[in-house]
């Protein structure tokens, strides 16, 4: 199995085609980000810049955020298909609404399920705070209902929710694990969704309870003889990352940090696959 390290595009500042160059000088095997969608010019030339690189592309959906569910529905398919014009490896959407019933959510689910019949495009909804997946007492409710239903781990945002690292949620999160097809490696930790230095010692217990997440779902992935698995490193700017006050300048790189993600998970995979 072949695990692909995408670079998130949030954060970055540089001019695009500036910034397709770094992640691939930096060792990354792809970009995940949205697509502008009123402006195909552009998306396309971003995409060309992509491929031309050689690297690959993971969809990001996260824009629909309309509160009228029928515009809300209406909107979420076109973002989807606007998606799907650059070939993405797979789409990791940010769906639905905490505050949506569980009827509407799952209506969202079904119309992305129809989406990946019709596009032949996987989509996996990602672990976020304010969405359907919210928690992870929530997403099980979803994950039992709908045993297609695929997920994209991004565990930090449990761990903020839940004030915990999950401790007593052991079924939920084993669930989880199980329908894991893509993996968003920032930390959290009890009180926000992201650690401030992966790198510093003071976070190293919360660091290796992630990893022994994300273990678990390569592991699983390999088991079941996938082609591929994508991880993204995805520290943040501010306001995830934390700043000085009054000079408002972060406390580390945000790329630093994504970098030596990236390099510390691909040392990792690489060794215990060459340990099999």
């Amino acid at each position: 199995m072949k695990i692909n390290y995408l670079c998130p595009i949030w954060g970055n500042e540089l001019p695009f085609d500036d910034f397709v160059g770094r992640v691939k000088q930096a060792g990354f095997d792809g970009i995940e980000m949205s697509l502008p969608i009123d402006d195909d010019s552009a998306k396309h030339r971003m995409i060309k810049s992509i491929f031309d690189a050689d690297l690959f592309f993971v969809g990001q959906h996260w824009e629909t955020v309309t509160v009228d569910f029928g515009e809300h529905k209406q909107e979420y398919i076109r973002r989807l298909h606007n998606l799907a014009d650059g070939n993405p490896l797979l789409i990791d959407s940010q769906t639905g609404k905490d505050f949506f019933t569980f009827e509407q959510n799952m209506e969202l689910v079904k119309l992305a399920h129809a989406f990946t019949k019709e596009t032949g495009v996987h989509v996996v909804h990602e672990t976020h705070r304010g969405k359907f997946t919210f928690a992870a007492h929530i997403t099980e409710q979803f994950l039992l209902a709908d045993p297609n239903l695929r997920i994209g781990s991004d565990f930090s945002h449990w761990c903020n929710v839940a004030e915990s690292l999950l401790d007593n949620q052991e079924s939920a999160l084993n669930l989880a694990i199980s329908r894991a097809d893509h993996i968003h490696a920032r930390v959290g930790f009890s009180e926000g969704p992201q650690i401030p230095d992966p790198r510093a010692a003071e976070w190293t217990d919360v660091l290796n309870k992630h990893l022994s997440w994300w273990d678990r779902i390569v592991d699983r992935a390999r088991k079941e003889g996938r082609e591929f698995l994508c991880i993204t490193p995805e520290f943040g700017p501010y306001p995830y990352m934390t700043i000085l006050p009054y000079s408002k300048l972060p406390i580390a790189s945000q790329w630093d940090i994504n970098v030596f993600m990236m390099n510390l998970l691909r040392n990792r995979y690489q060794a215990k696959a060459d340990a099999v």
